[in-house]
């Protein structure tokens, strides 16, 4: 379906003692992913059932602009600096089928 969004989640787990030092690295070097032209917008959340997992959810505008930002240098650069905070993950890669707004994000 032409125009449906490329979303893709990693789910990182960061190594003990290192949780706020990847926070930090992560906002330092996250305008890498979102000043791409295909990207549609990137967040981060902590899990709040599992110590020291993160998920990382970022969407693009299809899956060949994001396949093509993944073996960028500029995506290379990226993962390094993120990398020594890492003892695991993984990654899922989705099409964006719906979208409902909740009863907050709408307008009156």
């Amino acid at each position: 379906m032409a125009g449906q969004v490329f979303r893709v989640m990693l789910r990182m787990q960061i190594k003990p003692g290192m949780e706020g030092d990847f926070e930090r690295v992560w906002q330092e070097v996250g305008d890498s992913v979102t000043s791409h032209p295909a990207n549609l917008g990137q967040w981060l959340s902590r899990s709040a059932e599992e110590h020291g997992i993160y998920y990382i959810v970022s969407d693009w505008a299809n899956e060949p602009l994001f396949r093509e930002f993944e073996t960028s240098d500029r995506h290379l650069e990226h993962r390094q600096k993120l990398h020594p905070y890492r003892s695991g993950g993984s990654m899922t890669t989705m099409h964006v089928v719906a979208a409902l707004s909740g009863a907050l994000g709408s307008t009156p």
